[in-house]
């Protein structure tokens, strides 16, 4: 019995969740934004300040401790990435400004000693970088609304001046390349390691295979969409706002990808492209010489802009976790003279210079797409289980009940108890569930269900990354194993649907569950499946690294573990052995 409480003990306390305090009406925003509003939010935000947005809704309130950890976690990762990715883009670019003279030095120096895994060259440029703008973060360097905004507007022209450019210089015979186009740049270029490889023609070379990769690698640009919820709830009509808002925020961001990849491989055949520096380089190609140094010189600026807001939010999440105890309260250190989290900005700095200077940029991208389709699964997780569960008063109710009829008799002689009304066939609770709104029972139901349909989902991904011609050719093992997967997928939503949803009302809420939030997490955890095995080790690592964390110390110096109440002693008590 001890040992039973003490498991149900730190399941709690993995799953405790901080109690949602009411705000003043003086912190309630009184703005009411349209559609228009939020897609010009959507936009112009930077994508660095929406991250941390994400980890705030996440903390205690919705899931519990421990899946806020691991959001949090996962979110200085991949700040840490994000911040390398665009010093490692901010050094290339520089040194392609200046005839590539740096990277030419360090590669000659360092490149036989360094290990495969790693970088070519040490880039001690992207590690500069790094440390000068932590030093502005700690001189006390914030963000400004008209410098966001003017950057943005830059950003826009570049990129319209570069679709435009590529429709104007661009060969539709880039489109159509064949092998002896291949050969004759080859023959052509004084270094063939630069060129790409071969696919079969110029348009999608490398098949269906290559767009779903592809797809996965851009992915964690779309993690600003979280701004639109937030922002949305204040919005006169979220279930009409937000929607739109989604929708033409995704096609924005859809028509930029792929304008700017269309006029790219317009300009330039898609195996010369330069992997680094593709943009200033397409101009030099087609001979708009000063247009790809302007491009690159505002290139710097932007990407400069970006790191500083990257390295703030990085570290007010880190200085966040450590206030709420789930990293060492040294983290949370303010520089009293400047107002900004010493310790944090030093941390978020040698993690971000460590992979700036380690790591090829490829390398990090792969790693900052798993970590925020990671995340977004995440939420989408918690979206299927949290519309089933109980208010939190409800069921804290119910469990007391549940607890007091546990508790053992040590005089008199109880009868046998009477097994409830509807309750004593498991299945029909299953399929036919008695109550219309959600109990402590049906809560677990789908918490379960929802876990077996993610380890059904990733198997199905598994089998459709790694063996899709099997699969799809009618080979009997791989098909069957894939059907049977689909029914029993479809089973297990099927029960879920079959119970009651929470009827409380919310600003918005996520239509045609649970079917959507099903095809979400395939979708996610499918494209996490294109990525390297080498990817996956190295998350696998930091999020090691991170439950070492969170269990040998944020699980016991939480203040929401304070706030745990004891159990009564009476509730141990044991029958006198006399």
């Amino acid at each position: 019995m001890m040992l039973g409480q003490r498991v149900g003990q730190f399941g709690e306390k993995l799953v405790r969740k901080r109690p949602l305090e009411p705000r003043e009406e003086s912190e309630i925003p009184t703005l009411h934004p349209n559609i228009l509003n939020l897609v010009l939010f959507g936009v112009n935000t930077p994508k660095a300040r929406i991250y941390i947005l994400a980890g705030a809704m996440a903390v205690y309130v919705t899931m519990g401790q421990l899946h806020a950890f691991i959001t949090g976690w996962n979110l200085i990762l991949h700040l840490g990435i994000a911040t390398a990715c665009v010093t490692r883009a901010w050094s290339y670019t520089f040194d392609s400004l200046i005839g590539n003279h740096i990277s030419q030095v360090l590669e000659g120096t360092f490149s036989e000693h360094m290990p495969s895994f790693l970088a070519t060259y040490p880039d001690f440029v992207a590690l500069a970088l790094v440390l000068l703008i932590a030093g502005l973060v700690l001189l006390g360097v914030h963000d400004s609304a008209l410098v966001s905004k003017v950057s943005e507007g830059v950003n826009v022209l570049v990129l319209s001046f570069m679709i435009l450019s590529g429709f104007i210089k661009g060969d539709l015979h880039n489109w159509q390349l064949t092998e002896q186009d291949y050969k004759l740049a080859a023959s052509g270029s004084n270094d063939t390691s630069s060129l790409g490889p071969l696919g079969s023609g110029g348009f999608v070379p490398f098949g269906f295979e290559g767009i779903l990769r592809g797809a996965a690698m851009p992915f964690y640009s779309y993690f600003g969409l979280n701004a639109i919820i937030t922002t949305g709830r204040e919005t006169p009509n979220p279930q009409r706002s937000i929607p739109w808002s989604l929708g033409i925020i995704i096609s924005i961001c859809f028509l930029a990808y792929s304008g700017v990849s269309a006029a790219l491989t317009l300009m330039v055949p898609y195996y010369q492209i330069h992997p680094y520096n593709p943009l200033p380089q397409a101009f030099h190609h087609v001979g708009w010489a000063p247009a790809g140094y302007f491009v690159a010189v505002v290139i710097l600026c932007a990407l400069f802009y970006s790191l500083l807001l990257v390295m703030l939010t990085m570290s007010q999440l880190i200085c966040e976790m450590a206030e709420d105890g789930l990293l060492f309260q040294g983290l949370g250190q303010i520089y009293a003279r400047r107002g900004t989290p010493l310790v944090a900005v030093l941390v978020s700095a040698i993690l971000s210079g460590i992979l700036a200077v380690l790591f090829e940029i490829f390398h990090l991208v792969e790693l900052l797409s798993v970590g925020a389709l990671f995340v977004y699964f995440l939420v989408t997780f918690s979206v299927l289980v949290l519309r089933y569960q109980p208010d939190q008063s409800f069921s804290k109710k119910e469990k007391v009940e549940e607890e007091i009829e546990m508790e053992p008799i040590v005089e008199g002689n109880p009868s046998p108890s009477v097994p409830e009304a509807g309750t004593s066939n498991p299945l029909k609770s299953l399929c036919n569930p008695i109550s219309t709104t959600p109990t402590l029972k049906s809560g677990q139901i789908v918490y379960g269900c929802a876990f077996l349909l993610v380890l059904l989902l990733t198997i199905l991904s598994l089998l459709l990354a790694l063996w899709p011609s099997r699969v799809f050719s009618g080979d009997p093992g791989f098909t069957a194993g894939a059907v049977l997967l689909l029914l029993l997928i479809a089973g297990i939503t099927a029960i879920i649907w079959r119970q009651p949803q929470n009827p409380s009302p919310l600003p918005f809420r996520v239509p045609a569950l649970p079917v959507l939030p099903v095809l979400s997490i395939f979708v996610n955890v499918y494209l996490m499946m294109q990525m390297s095995s080498a990817t996956w080790a190295q998350c696998g690592i930091w999020n090691a690294l991170g439950l070492a964390t969170y269990f040998g110390y944020g699980i016991r110096h939480s203040p929401e573990g304070k706030r745990d109440p004891q159990p009564p002693a009476s509730s141990l008590q044991l029958p006198d052995p006399s």
